[in-house]
């Protein structure tokens, strides 16, 4: 387990993760752009680290800027929340090579669920009941 992870996603997402990793014992670590300096999510988590431009790609999205936000704060894990970065193959397999953990899938399944095709085969040879279609 981790004592501190950071999460990469902000509003009610974060607040939901802040919350069930209080009830966890693991501290947490807030990211925000510079107009979201008082957000609740920046307030409820233990420390938050302020990732600059407001627009989102240079900010909430800007990979290289979390991975060293979680460098700077010694968390361990990072929770990408919800949306681009929970998809991205791409930013959890940077988030291994950093000797962090990806809260969630690993780079290899964020791909093969990328696609409907493969996602379904995967489930339909897992015996996952799926609705019939094309499994090509």
């Amino acid at each position: 387990m981790f004592n501190k992870i950071l999460i990469a996603n902000r509003g009610e997402i974060a607040l939901r993760i802040i919350r069930t990793a209080r009830e966890m014992g693991i501290r947490t670590v807030a990211v925000y752009s510079d107009v979201d300096k008082t957000s609740l999510h920046t307030l409820a988590a233990d420390e938050a680290m302020c990732l600059g431009d407001p627009e989102p790609a240079a900010s909430y999205l800007n990979i290289e800027k979390i991975i060293s936000a979680a460098h700077s704060t010694g968390a361990q894990a990072i929770h990408p929340g919800y949306g681009f970065l929970s998809e991205n193959p791409v930013f959890a397999e940077r988030v291994a090579d950093e000797d962090r953990v990806i809260i969630g899938p690993s780079a290899k399944t964020r791909t093969a669920l990328g696609s409907k095709t493969t996602a379904r085969r995967i489930m339909s040879d897992g015996g996952v009941p799926i609705i019939p279609g094309m499994l090509q």
